[in-house]
């Protein structure tokens, strides 16, 4: 096993609770840390408690004005119409006590992997609190008050100056994190999710390619609804192996929602384990090719947090601690411990079984219309190879 990978957890990341009956659970990342522990695949030495991002922190992106709004909300102190203009105590986004502490810790937990890894303590990190990639300067959104990965590289540019590749395999598009540096030239964004035509939040269009200095420095490939493991990995292999030689970046971010799986309820994908493999053994590769190896992994959306979570985020720590040549079992006791809390039956492999699903009857249209929105999104790099080789 690695030694030089760490884990940023807290129990207290289950206090970033909207309801019993709210789609994002953060159970999920108690699952999977148990997962590792009784895989004896996680050890004391790499855990790190995380910290709580200061007012001074959250402003390298988030207004100030809306921090207090968030502040007051945890206190109800914060009247219903104002906290609309803020994106508060909508059905995506309700109040909740304590929120402001709550979505702070998240921030903290991944600016405690940023400074490991800058400082040289650690190679990569896992923060999987994070990855709140929906939140705006001054507006919550889609289940994220504070957009921990924006925080996270405003933090890095001003206490690092480094360029920061930024790659987000959420279902839905990474929204807050591609405004908010939409102009910035030393960040790259690359998302790929599904379209937007049939999703939240509608955006990541393959034309939003940044604007001013930072045109040229934004990459989306909206994936169509029902895409499988083949289209969806051809596409991230392709565009993240090209990128990343295009913009040669100091260190790597990644944001690892694990909802294009089939089970998912909130999304139309149909992928499966496979793909969850695959994510991080690239990103792990190309952060050794192009970052000597700093690469810091984020968690973000996935809402099957009994079949899917565990599993998918489980893969990226045993890749990063090169401890991938598992047994294809999920072990018996994780099973036995949490099964009685489970309204499904748990997996008891990692991979999913070959007839997961029915035959998708559009499969080769699917697949094409991927393969043309990857040569779209990919247009400016590869002309521009074609005029220097030329």
């Amino acid at each position: 096993m690695k030694k030089d990978c760490i884990f940023i957890y807290s129990d207290d990341f289950q206090k970033y609770k909207f309801h019993d009956h709210h789609p994002f659970n953060q159970l999920r990342v108690k699952l999977t840390y148990d997962l590792l522990r009784t895989m004896n695949a996680l050890d004391d030495s790499q855990i790190v408690s995380p910290r709580i991002a200061t007012d001074d922190e959250l402003a390298l992106v988030h207004d100030r004005a809306y921090i207090e709004a968030v502040k007051a909300a945890g206190e109800g102190r914060l009247p219903e119409e104002i906290a609309l203009n803020y994106g508060l105590g909508t059905e995506d986004t309700p109040m909740f006590p304590n929120m402001h502490e709550a979505s702070a810790l998240l921030v903290g937990s991944t600016l405690t992997a940023v400074d490991y890894v800058l400082s040289g303590k650690a190679k990569h990190a896992l923060s999987l609190g994070g990855g709140l990639h929906h939140g705006f300067r001054g507006k919550a959104s889609g289940f994220c008050i504070y957009n921990d990965s924006s925080v996270a590289i405003k933090y890095i540019q001003e206490k690092y100056n480094l360029r920061v590749l930024y790659v987000d395999t959420d279902a839905h598009h990474g929204d807050g994190v591609q405004w908010t540096f939409y102009d910035d030239p030393n960040v790259c964004t690359f998302s790929i999710h599904e379209t937007g035509r049939y999703l939240f939040p509608g955006t990541g269009n393959v034309n939003e390619r940044g604007q001013g200095k930072g045109y040229g420095f934004s990459f989306n490939i909206p994936v169509d609804a029902f895409t499988e493991d083949e289209s969806w990995l051809d596409a991230y292999t392709q565009a993240f192996r090209e990128i990343a030689d295009f913009f040669r970046p100091d260190i790597i971010l990644t944001q690892n929602g694990a909802d294009s799986h089939y089970y998912d309820p909130l999304t139309h994908l149909s992928a499966t384990m496979r793909i969850y493999r695959e994510i991080p053994k690239l990103a792990h590769e190309i952060a050794h090719q192009y970052c000597e190896g700093r690469w810091i992994a984020v968690g973000g959306g996935g809402y099957d947090i009994w079949r899917v979570v565990p599993r998918a985020w489980a893969l990226i720590w045993l890749e990063m601690t090169e401890q991938s040549n598992i047994s294809a079992n999920i072990p018996q006791e994780w099973i036995d411990k949490w099964q009685k809390h489970s309204p499904v039956p748990l997996p008891t492999e990692w991979d999913d079984p070959e007839d997961l699903y029915s035959p998708i009857p559009r499969k080769a249209e699917i697949t094409e219309k991927n393969a043309q929105t990857v040569e779209k999104a990919l247009y400016p790099i590869r002309s521009n190879r074609q005029k220097i080789n030329l």
